[in-house]
């Protein structure tokens, strides 16, 4: 798959810069867009400039490499706070808030899941759903992010206020 691809030719290049591959997404076919997510790896906010350093790095490993036919657009963010959990250390990062889980193939009749995230073991995570606790397996995860609520805005300006205070 493409974007397999690119995260393995990008991923030493921008953990080399301090920075931790969150996603690569690739869309489109005439042009296609390369989304690319990362973060920095000390867990500080991610800034515009970080994401222009980021795009610069990785343009060129692209270029090198040219795992794409033709032209192609390359998008460079972050995470944001409504994010898409992607790893393990995701899950376990944000224990308690809550996520929205959607699963490749149904698991107990459902395909949809929604509610805090309870525990994460080696190979699955475990939310509390409809005050039952439901484990989903990793490999069944077509795709996740955290649901944007007050408890996660907090715990993000928290972290905003404390990196201030370090300037």
């Amino acid at each position: 798959m493409l974007a397999e691809r690119i995260a393995e030719l990008i991923t030493p290049a921008i953990e080399a810069m301090g920075f931790e591959l969150v996603r690569v997404q690739v869309s489109g076919s005439q042009r296609p867009t390369v989304q690319i997510m990362a973060e920095p790896a000390s867990g500080r906010a991610m800034s515009v400039d970080d994401c222009a350093e980021i795009s610069r790095a990785i343009s060129a490993v692209l270029d090198v490499e040219d795992p794409i036919a033709g032209p192609y657009s390359l998008e460079v963010s972050s995470p944001g706070i409504d994010r898409p959990l992607t790893r393990p250390k995701d899950y376990e990062r944000f224990l308690g808030h809550e996520a929205k889980i959607e699963t490749n193939a149904p698991l107990d009749g459902r395909k949809r899941f929604k509610g805090p995230i309870k525990s994460v073991s080696g190979d699955a995570v475990e939310l509390t759903v409809d005050e039952a606790d439901v484990r989903i397996p990793f490999t069944a995860v077509h795709k996740a992010k955290l649901v944007l609520t007050d408890a996660l805005i907090a715990l993000h300006q928290a972290a905003e206020h404390n990196e201030q205070k370090e300037d």
